[in-house]
């Protein structure tokens, strides 16, 4: 497992990017990418899907979660424009953390169509190793390096997607879908290993709280109250604390 950051710099954008592809190799999140692909390969396989469709749409697509929500609306007979919207809605999460990437991306001669193909690669997993690994890197480097970064996220979720449609017969179906947990558990251990401050920590705390009583009770869109939720109060309380100091 990577935890340092990579040099101050490489000696060329194509140094960078292969830079980025062997950061991916050693993050955290490669075993977790395997993990989860596998998954959704053997999803795909159980409700009739080709691979070169699992592929396809691994590209397209480009995050786990809405790729089980699209394999499991149509492999279920839904139609493809309910199909379509539930992807979209999944998708919205994803904008505040294209927001606050491309900032980091931006340099002096940067243009937007150089910012299009890191703005597609965001990810949850993305996300974080590039807020974590770019900030050492001259601007110069950072979008072939977050490329790179992204290039081997992907060939490693190809591979894996092949290995877990072709073992599908074999594989447990309570196993396939155990392995689609593993996202978000890793999610959560590098969000608490990166709290920092105590607002941090506290808004992590209440959610964890927050979350169960939400599910328990039916509420809908449980995930995204316990983000407001929580992220507000923690908010308040630090700064009350500020406030009082």
């Amino acid at each position: 497992m990577s935890t340092a950051a990579p040099d101050d710099a490489y000696t060329s954008s194509t140094a960078a990017f292969f830079g980025g592809m062997a950061s991916s190799l050693t993050s955290v999140f490669f075993p977790v990418m395997i993990g989860t692909f596998v998954g959704i390969g053997a999803l795909a396989h159980g409700f009739g899907f080709s691979s070169w469709w699992l592929a396809i749409s691994t590209v397209v697509i480009w995050a786990g979660p809405a790729q089980v929500v699209l394999i499991s609306a149509l492999g279920s007979g839904g139609a493809m424009l309910d199909a379509a919207i539930a992807v979209s809605l999944t998708g919205v999460r994803l904008f505040p953390m294209v927001v606050s990437l491309l900032p980091l991306l931006r340099g002096e001669g940067t243009r937007t169509r150089h910012l299009l193909l890191p703005a597609h690669f965001t990810s949850v997993t993305t996300w974080v190793e590039s807020l974590r690994l770019l900030p050492r890197l001259p601007h110069g480097q950072r979008i072939a390096f977050c490329n790179g970064l992204s290039c081997g996220y992907m060939t490693t979720a190809l591979v894996a997607g092949f290995v877990g449609f072709y073992l599908a017969a074999s594989l447990p179906p309570l196993l396939a879908g155990a392995l689609l947990f593993v996202t978000p558990l890793a999610f959560l251990c590098t969000t608490a290993r990166g709290a920092r401050q105590m607002m941090d920590r506290l808004a992590l705390a209440l959610g964890l709280g927050l979350e169960p009583v939400l599910t328990y009770f039916h509420v809908g869109l449980d995930l995204v109250w316990t983000g407001i939720g929580a992220g507000t109060l923690a908010w308040a309380v630090h700064r009350v604390r500020e406030a009082t100091r």
